[in-house]
């Protein structure tokens, strides 16, 4: 089993997260596709405690946030490494009273996403 890519000590010590298999029970699907869609950086990992953790911001309540695969697309896309696309998600937007993490489940995801493409490129 390879080793994942993980962003070490950059998830806020408030972010709840969720450990593989619970993302998976989450996602229904197998602990296996989990490590996949981090491999292919379509989902962000952290490690806390020597564990992969995976943060609750990122899922919604039918799975993935709604825009939350396009959003680290564009980061990533843009120039972001994983760990600055993930630092970045959890950076308090002053004027938003937000972290884009957290906007991604309210009415300002769009403009979350907008920022991203400014800033990426």
């Amino acid at each position: 089993m390879g080793s994942l890519p993980l962003s070490i000590d950059i998830l806020p010590d408030d972010a709840e997260a969720l450990s593989l298999e619970e993302a998976a029970v989450r996602l229904r699907v197998s602990t296996g596709r989990i490590r996949t869609l981090i491999r292919d950086h379509n989902l962000l990992a952290a490690s806390r405690g020597g564990q992969p953790v995976i943060p609750v911001a990122f899922f919604g309540p039918d799975g993935l946030a709604k825009h939350f695969e396009g959003l680290v697309t564009i980061l990533l896309d843009g120039g972001y490494t994983r760990d600055e696309a993930l630092e970045w998600l959890f950076e308090e937007q002053d004027d938003l009273a937000l972290r884009p993490a957290d906007a991604l489940h309210t009415h300002s995801a769009r403009e979350v996403i907008r920022r991203a493409q400014a800033q990426a490129f």
